[in-house]
């Protein structure tokens, strides 16, 4: 599979998709060059934009699993940062940011085969895939920092 679409040094519009009717789904509505810090937000908003992103699937025997699957690990990253948030202990902080990380690699993942899958998509695909890159890479730091 050619992998231009996970090229880090190919040059990405905003990160905005086209979604259902001509609506547009935005990761950040944030001004351009401006980040949202908190972490609880920042997940719900990609959360929001996966499963604004999955609508626009073509639904078949090949994609309907890929879409659960996909909705599923996007917007548990969330769910489960929401619970290291309120840990009641280490042990339980950095099993849920552990958990985060899976789920953002998982989502990583699932998105690629997307992309595969339904070729028209890549684009929305790609810019989707390196805001799971950007929270995976965050979890891991914060669970190596913490572990």
């Amino acid at each position: 599979m050619s992998k231009e679409w996970l090229n880090p040094n190919v040059k990405s519009r905003p990160p905005r998709l086209s979604g259902a009717r001509g609506k547009v789904a935005i990761i950040r509505e944030d001004a351009p060059g401006s980040r949202v810090y908190d972490l609880e937000e920042r997940t719900a908003r990609f959360g929001e934009a996966v499963i604004d992103f999955a609508k626009t699937i073509p639904q078949n025997a090949l994609t309907t699993r890929l879409i659960s699957q996909l909705v599923g690990a996007a917007s548990s990253i969330g769910a489960n940062y929401v619970e290291a948030d309120d840990a009641v202990s280490k042990k339980e902080f950095l099993k849920n940011i552990g958990t985060c990380r899976k789920e953002a690699r998982e989502t990583k993942h699932f998105l690629r085969l997307v992309a595969r899958a339904v070729p028209d998509l890549k684009t929305s695909a790609r810019q989707l895939w390196i805001e799971a890159k950007e929270l995976h890479l965050i979890f891991s730091k914060i669970w190596r920092t913490k572990a």
